[in-house]
């Protein structure tokens, strides 16, 4: 059998008849899309900060990053870090999802200040996604939009084309529109994209990329070990930005295993403060280590701690050292995310297949959709 033909150490063949074809096909190309989206970046920095650069410019700029279910979860793993990156110490960057913003937007919108909402999404076709463009539009009357999406003809990518002087598009590649139910390529290279866009230094990038593709060339026994363990309770652990890959890993195991299995996520230290009730000797729990050596500490703390308790089925660190780092340099927890969210929807996705849910298509009945539906929108009148 050809190398060439497997994903996720799985043939073509056996992916269609477990229906988790699109799944492994896109958790397996990432790296190299990684790449693809780096060069691309690379060719169109110019146009991107031309927009950018007068922004940059109003000391009281609020940046808002917005999107919807895992699409949120970019904005709330590099909120922090992009307000890291700016000139002006007045200037704020939230992340705020199109679902918060869309119910209660005079709670959240503020028309005193300049604002750029940042919006993601892998269809940009959510309709919460575009009611929050209209929304801001309504009530923030010096709003500008970037868009940073995968599908070139969404609702997304159009509003932009349509309203150029005040908004721009950041097309990531077609390979990065998942097929695939859940959301794996178009997380992480729209992740990718916001790190290559705000941040002052990139030379992490190839160390991520080849830590990934290190990962899923020699680790995947591991990790279906893992995915083999008989729980019903699966935790993610995290603390900085690794806290919202946490999140996302686990709505990617839950939504892979069409809730069979219930996650949840936390931070380490907020675990202690009541979820770490939940462990019984059904639970698995992945913590996500930090590769900062002050924050590591607590990672450390907590897994003596639960491995002292053993309460639960099976507690386990991922660290970058487990994914065959060589480097004595760490890689900054804004970067590790990458290789750390590949090894966690690897896990799901082995996890759906031990349960036989298809990974492609885990709600076959239509209650959880590709693209959400059955939401009204309402005219705002306040």
């Amino acid at each position: 059998m050809s190398t060439q033909n497997l994903f996720l150490q799985l043939s073509s063949t056996e992916l269609e008849q477990a229906g988790g074809y699109w799944t492994a096909r896109e958790i397996q190309q990432q790296p190299d899309l990684w790449r693809q989206v780096k060069l691309q970046h690379q060719q169109k920095q110019t146009e991107l900060q031309d927009f950018l650069k007068p922004l940059l410019a109003k000391a009281d700029l609020r940046i808002i990053l917005t999107g919807a279910g895992t699409s949120a979860y970019i904005g709330a793993a590099l909120a922090a870090f992009v307000q890291q990156q700016l000139p002006f110490a007045t200037q704020k960057v939230e992340a705020i999802s199109t679902t918060d913003l869309v119910s209660h937007p005079s709670l959240y919108l503020d028309a005193r200040l300049p604002t750029l909402l940042v919006s993601y999404g892998r269809s940009g076709n959510s309709p919460e996604s575009v009611a929050a463009v209209e929304l801001a539009d309504q009530l923030v009357p010096a709003v500008q939009h970037l868009m940073i999406t995968c599908n070139a003809e969404g609702k997304l990518a159009s509003y932009a084309k349509r309203h150029s002087i005040r908004s721009a598009v950041y097309q990531l590649p077609e390979q990065s529109h998942d097929q695939s139910f859940a959301m794996t390529s178009s997380f992480s290279s729209m992740y990718l994209a916001t790190l290559l866009t705000f941040a002052t230094d990139t030379t992490a990038f190839e160390q991520a990329c080849s830590l990934a593709a290190q990962l899923l060339q020699y680790k995947l026994p591991e990790i279906k070990a893992q995915a083999e363990q008989p729980c019903q309770r699966m935790v993610f652990l995290g603390s900085g930005p690794l806290k919202a890959i946490a999140q996302e890993a686990a709505l990617k195991y839950l939504e892979l295993t069409a809730g069979q299995v219930i996650s949840s996520f936390e931070s380490p230290l907020g675990f202690r403060h009541g979820p770490k009730s939940l462990i019984n000797k059904e639970t698995q729990i992945l913590l996500l280590q930090s590769s900062d050596p002050y924050s590591s500490l607590y990672d450390q703390d907590l897994l003596a701690e639960l491995q002292r308790d053993n309460l639960a089925l099976d507690s386990a660190l991922l660290s970058e050292a487990q994914l065959g780092s060589s480097t004595s340099s760490p890689l900054p927890d804004v970067w590790l995310t990458l290789p750390f969210i590949v090894w966690c929807q690897t896990l799901a996705f082995y996890k759906a297949l031990q349960l036989k849910v298809s990974p492609d298509n885990p709600c076959p009945g239509g209650q959880v959709n590709r693209v959400v539906q059955g939401v009204t929108l309402y005219p705002f009148k306040g």
